[in-house]
């Protein structure tokens, strides 16, 4: 039975193109002024419905192409709005770079954070400047909001820093009176991430919260006056001898993507007033490049029907 149902439709099929051919045969062979009359009676009649089905599948590609293409543009502007903070907090860091070079002069050079990692183990970074740009070994690596690290290694074209956060690093800091004094040295397994320690101050010295803590130029590696980081309260103390602070870092290396390495020009300088406002420099990069003119003196306007004073 099947194979009879086979040999059916075949038969079918092949009459069905038959009577085809033959119907175009006739078409072609009718006079012009049959033609048209003719192809419009059969578009509306036996080609109805396939000229519908047909129109139907156009307008759903076309559908579908407009789809594909709302879906393209919805997933740019996802992604433009997801990097669009980060983009945002690049330029602050950018302007930040500009506006500390710019109150330093001279004496350092600019370096890209090659890789940097998270923020509760960087503890290196890698630098894409070396000795061919002028670094050395024991400089200073520093953000326009403070401390980073110091350069540890340094290649021809490359160098590695050992950040603040590593165990080994210790920096000499005071605050600003110059009046008290401590080593820094990095907090392991704090809670609220990374935090420092200012460890060595005297008994007699307390120590506010909100107190500002820059390094001291002892020991002839940094200058005195780089913002280390902020005290948040007395972590220990031994009684009548010394209290320990725990301080909020200037700056965390494993955000800094753009750094500053100082070079031995400024060991002796005080650097207070180069980092003073560090969260400022968000406009120094537009003041420079395009200088804001003076204002133009207001003018005072009178309406013409107004009375004339005296």
């Amino acid at each position: 039975m099947a194979l009879r149902g086979d040999r059916y439709g075949t038969r079918a099929d092949t009459l069905a193109f038959a009577a085809c051919v033959v119907l175009s045969l006739v078409a072609l062979a009718l006079p012009q002024g049959l033609r048209v009359p003719i192809s419009g009676f059969l578009r509306q009649t036996i080609l109805a419905p396939v000229l519908g089905v047909e129109r139907s599948s156009v307008r759903a590609s076309e559908n579908r192409a407009r789809i594909d293409l709302i879906r393209a543009q919805r997933d740019s502007f996802a992604l433009a709005a997801a990097t669009l903070p980060q983009i945002e907090a690049e330029n602050a860091r950018l302007r930040g770079l500009l506006g500390l070079s710019a109150r330093l002069g001279t004496g350092f050079v600019h370096g890209e954070v090659l890789h940097q990692s998270g923020v509760s183990d960087g503890l290196t970074l890698v630098l894409s400047i070396g000795s061919a740009e002028g670094v050395q070994p024991l400089a200073p690596v520093v953000a326009p909001e403070g401390l980073v690290g110091m350069v540890r290694n340094v290649d021809r074209h490359t160098s590695v820093a050992l950040a603040w956060t590593h165990p080994d690093f210790r920096v000499s800091a005071m605050i600003g009176n110059e009046k008290v004094f401590g080593i820094v040295a990095a907090r392991r397994g704090a809670r609220e991430g990374e935090l420092m320690e200012l460890r060595g101050v005297t008994y007699r010295d307390v120590l506010p919260p909100g107190t500002s803590v820059v390094t001291s130029g002892l020991g002839g590696v940094f200058p005195r006056g780089i913002p280390v980081g902020t005290v948040q309260g007395v972590l220990s103390e031994a009684a009548g001898w010394e209290r320990t602070y725990l301080l909020r870092p200037a700056v965390h290396p494993g955000q800094a993507s753009h750094v500053m390495i100082l070079q031995a020009m400024h060991t002796a300088d005080t650097l207070t007033a180069a980092f003073a406002h560090p969260t400022t420099d968000s406009g120094t990069a537009d003041s420079i490049a395009a200088p804001v003119p003076a204002p133009r003196p207001h003018r005072r306007f009178r309406r013409r029907d107004a009375p004339t004073p005296p």
